[in-house]
């Protein structure tokens, strides 16, 4: 009789809106993708920054924190690139589910592995947006000079030389980060993210 006090459960005895009540916001995913050199980790990190100010629980998930370690076996292959996406989007899913706001900064760049990441994450969670910004604006400010080495033939499968970017048809925001300083894009991402996580009244 003792043992059976210690049959396992099969879920967490804490509720996800008991995690909410404690954080005060919703959580989500917000899945932010475009072209290397569009200015998507520059906006993840200061959105995640200006949430953490006033007390919004957010962490930016990138090819810094998942390629070196979670995704380190993986290359940039098209059946690489979709595998990728996926466990991103699980983990995504797991930390939106733990009461936290999700700031993924991929080039992710084909439409079905992002929709994947929808569903993954949960349709009405996942907010896509569309940090735009011409080719020849990007490769501009290409400090790491990536986008030469793959015109030159150096790096294989470079999105938007060699490997294509399919452009989101309805994002939940688009930024044009050619147009707007970074402070102006800051503070839209940061309007949309805030209008979205609020708790209802």
């Amino acid at each position: 009789m003792r043992n059976n006090q210690f049959l396992s459960t099969t879920h967490s005895l804490v509720l996800r809106s008991d995690r909410l009540k404690i954080n005060g916001h919703k959580s989500g995913v917000f899945w932010l993708t475009g072209l290397s050199g569009s200015g998507k980790s520059h906006l993840a990190y200061a959105l995640e920054l200006e949430l953490h100010k006033i007390g919004i629980n957010a962490y930016v998930l990138d090819g810094d924190n998942i390629r070196t370690g979670l995704n380190s076996d993986l290359d940039f292959t098209d059946q690489d690139r979709t595998e990728n996406i996926r466990r991103i989007a699980e983990v995504a899913a797991i930390m939106k589910d733990a009461g936290m706001i999700v700031i993924t900064s991929f080039i992710s760049p084909f439409k079905e592995d992002r929709d994947n990441a929808r569903k993954i994450c949960g349709m009405d969670e996942f907010n896509e947006v569309f940090i735009k910004c011409p080719l020849k604006i990007c490769e501009e400010r290409d400090v790491k000079g990536l986008y030469k080495k793959a015109r030159n033939g150096e790096i294989p499968n470079f999105t938007g030389i060699s490997s294509t970017y399919e452009i989101p048809e309805n994002p939940n925001l688009t930024i044009e980060t050619d147009k707007d300083s970074i402070v102006d894009c800051t503070k839209t991402l940061m309007d949309f993210v805030v209008q979205r996580v609020a708790l209802d009244k």
